[in-house]
């Protein structure tokens, strides 16, 4: 094994096939240019194509997704089940009519996905009946969607429904650390699911990912290379709880107290986006490890 700096483990691999709502922790996942294999491939959007989060409709995290049946060929499935609801069943390989929507300040091309899915998601997030409409958006694979060149230093780098980039990573002792102030304030704990990662690394000191340069993912087929380019920073979804949908401010409380980054105006950041500079289409999976050298 190569000597580097700072060396672990993926402990966890996750995807969120619908922007904002809950995710799955999987054993393995295709990497693609885009970041995970159908990670964000999915958006709610309101009447007038703009998307929506669990900034304002923390209930999306009720959500839960799941796949079934065989999502690389025909016939497959996305699951989507909430509280007090029928689960809803959409074909990976379905879409209906074209359409434009806009996340962040980009409009993009995109795919419809019916009456059905858009009657589900409205009962669901507007008890009642009241208020806005919503529909559910499939990323149309033909639109280009870049990363923002001025952090990629000029590296094209595609993503789909994310916030902006095409993985984020974030080191497990980060978590851990977080944790120990939030014992220490007598406050609750909170888990990895509350900061949204793509790869979570076991075996790094606590935001080594803000550090280091290239990371190399030793993979059964050779290595792949994900590069850190701009720290994450965190709105109020992670002081949602993912099991209730209840909002507390402790977890950023906590956090602006040293995690104000310079680099962002003074921020809170939590993780490391990455773009994708080697190894599309090679399988990550958990155990492989996860290898960098700091960049100071």
């Amino acid at each position: 094994m190569q000597t580097s700096d700072v060396t672990g483990r993926i402990s966890s691999l996750h995807v969120y096939p619908v922007k904002s709502c809950a995710g799955l922790a999987l054993p393995e996942a295709l990497l693609t240019e885009t970041g995970l294999d159908l990670d964000r491939a999915w958006m709610v959007v309101d009447e007038a194509g703009e998307f929506v989060t669990q900034r304002e409709l923390p209930r999306m995290a009720l959500i839960q997704t799941a796949f079934k049946g065989d999502v690389m060929g025909s016939g497959g499935e996305l699951v989507l089940r909430a509280p007090g609801m029928l689960a809803l069943h959409l074909r990976v390989d379905v879409v209906e009519a074209p359409t434009r929507v806009r996340v962040w300040q980009d409009e993009v091309a995109a795919y419809d996905m019916g009456d059905l899915a858009a009657q589900w998601f409205s009962d669901f997030l507007v008890p009642g009946g009241s208020g806005r409409p919503y529909r559910l958006a499939r990323f149309d694979p033909e639109h280009r969607r870049l990363s923002s060149m001025d952090w990629t230093k000029g590296v094209e780098a595609p993503n789909q429904f994310s916030d902006g980039y095409p993985l984020l990573v974030v080191s497990q002792s980060a978590v851990d650390d977080l944790n120990a102030r939030l014992k220490a304030a007598g406050q609750p704990l909170v888990d990895i699911r509350r900061f949204r990662p793509n790869l979570v690394i076991d075996g790094w000191e606590a935001h080594d990912e803000d550090r280091v340069g290239p990371i190399i993912l030793e993979t059964d087929e050779g290595e792949v290379q994900l590069t850190p380019v701009k720290p994450c920073s965190r709105c109020p979804i992670p002081n949602i709880d993912p099991d209730t949908a209840q909002s507390h401010p402790s977890v950023n409380d906590t956090l602006q107290a040293y995690r104000q980054d310079a680099r962002l105006n003074g921020a809170i950041t939590f993780g490391m986006n990455c773009i994708v500079t080697a190894g599309v289409d090679r399988w990550l999976k958990v155990g492989q490890v996860a290898r960098a050298d700091y960049a100071f």
